[in-house]
């Protein structure tokens, strides 16, 4: 269940496919029981089979409130729909958080697993649910915890600080650094989607290669409400641009940087915005595109979201319905009405027509004809959510730039993870690395660079 709060809705949930939680609200929770584990489980078959009026039996009063026997069929169904059939539920841990205790039961649908995170009270009433992807972590056998060490920094300045992580490694210096620009979302310093963190396997893999690092969390991340109240207004500036500057100059002032090899990589979003990062600070040695969008925002949103109601192969008629009101809603962006009154309940994702009205017009291809440093553009050919149509615009744009690298990886998707056959959001709930190949090409380009 999303917010209420339209703006809230939209920085939750910017680009479709990357968030599989379903419900997410403050909670009050207590003491872990031995019978918690086996409540959950028998919660989840209670759902498998169909019987939501005694599933909600166990809820508090809020989630009761909140989520009534037909909206919890509502989210299962939606589930169902994206996964398939429930075939079983298996392995269960508990984990316990402050006063409150959350049992995780791994859920194997018939195209791919999640966990079903169950928050229990005081009382041994489920106080909160929600779906996860499944898995933990792994570190990649190409980063040397013994080459770098990380140390914590602060990005910004005011009440939009952000914390942040700086890998550097552990010879004298001066080292070339790269900042880490993250996609759409509320992105934490890793990027971390289910159990993937794409930002820490790059950070990791070139601080094990001689090149600082520094990544941080989004502010749509650590500042939510706050973002929230700037709902009438905000546009990519707020949301990416200007803690990437700001990160830009944490860098430059550390001892063990070469100042004149500061490099800025963006995923996603953050390297479709690229050219703008470039023109709001000067000095930055070169650019790294990631899988960025050289398309208009509103049209990846539209294409992302037939994309995943095509995968199963039939359309219900509530998709259809939810469909055609997300094409007037990009029709709305796309019209010469379009103005800062514009409701966003009228708008793709809940996003306000400031955010909208910000990018028209924006085309991060034609722009980067601007930025008169290296470019270095990378992308997975498998990646549905930035498609090779993205890459081939900023191929023609930066054709006749001697400076400009582009490489396309067969295997990979939108998280440089490889992989094989039609890419789905399933798929990031498969633990994996970013592909070695990616951060030996990047650390070759960072090290021709400025020589």
């Amino acid at each position: 269940m999303l917010p209420k709060d339209p703006v809230l809705r939209f920085l939750i949930r910017v680009v479709p496919g990357l968030c599989v939680a379903v419900l997410s609200y403050p909670v009050a929770l207590g003491n872990q029981t031995d019978d918690h584990q086996q409540e959950a489980k028998h919660f989840v078959f209670q759902m498998a089979a169909g019987e939501f009026d005694k599933a909600v039996e166990t809820f508090d009063a809020t989630m009761g409130r909140v989520l009534p026997a037909a909206k919890l069929n509502e989210i299962w169904s939606g589930l169902v729909k994206q996964y398939g059939p429930l075939r079983q539920a298996t392995d269960t841990r508990t984990e316990k958080v402050q006063q409150y205790t959350l049992v995780f039961v791994t859920c194997q649908f018939e195209r791919g697993k999640l966990d079903a995170k169950v928050v229990f009270n005081s009382k041994g009433e489920i106080g909160g649910l929600f779906f996860v992807p499944s898995g933990q972590y792994q570190r990649p056998s190409y980063v040397d915890p013994a080459k770098f060490e990380e140390v914590e920094v602060t990005i910004g300045e005011g009440m939009m600080r952000l914390p942040g992580t700086l890998s550097l490694p552990l010879e004298n210096g001066p080292f070339p650094a790269v900042v880490l620009v993250h996609g759409s979302g509320p992105n934490d310093r890793d990027e971390t989607i289910g159990p993937n963190k794409p930002f820490r396997d790059l950070a990791h893999g070139l601080s094990s290669r001689g090149i600082a690092v520094l990544r941080y969390e989004k502010r749509t991340k650590e500042h939510p409400i706050l973002m929230s109240l700037m709902k009438s207004s905000i546009t990519v500036k707020e949301e990416t641009i200007d803690d990437a500057v700001a990160a830009v100059k944490v860098v430059r002032t550390h001892n063990k940087i070469d100042t004149n090899r500061i490099f800025v990589l963006g995923h996603s979003l953050g390297g479709m915005l690229i050219p703008r990062i470039a023109a709001a600070e000067a000095g930055i040695a070169g650019f790294i595109c990631l899988a960025g969008s050289s398309r208009p925002l509103e049209d990846h949103v539209l294409e992302q979201t037939k994309y995943i109601l095509s995968l199963d192969g039939e359309l219900t008629e509530d998709e259809k319905t939810k469909l055609q009101e997300l094409e007037r809603q990009v029709a709305q962006v796309k019209s010469p009405d379009l103005a800062a009154s514009t409701p966003a309940k009228d708008l793709p994702l809940g996003a306000p027509a400031s955010y909208w009205l910000d990018l028209r017009g924006y085309d991060p291809a034609k722009e980067a004809k601007t930025v008169r440093t290296p470019i270095l553009v990378l992308h997975g050919e498998r990646d549905y959510q930035v498609t090779m149509e993205d890459f081939a615009k900023w191929k023609d744009a930066l054709a006749e730039r001697h400076d400009v690298k582009l490489i396309s990886y067969p295997q990979l998707n939108h998280l440089f993870i490889e992989g094989q056959g039609k890419s789905t959001p399933q798929e990031y709930s498969s633990p994996g690395n970013v592909a070695v190949a990616v951060l030996e090409d990047v650390a070759k380009w960072i090290e021709n660079q400025n020589k």
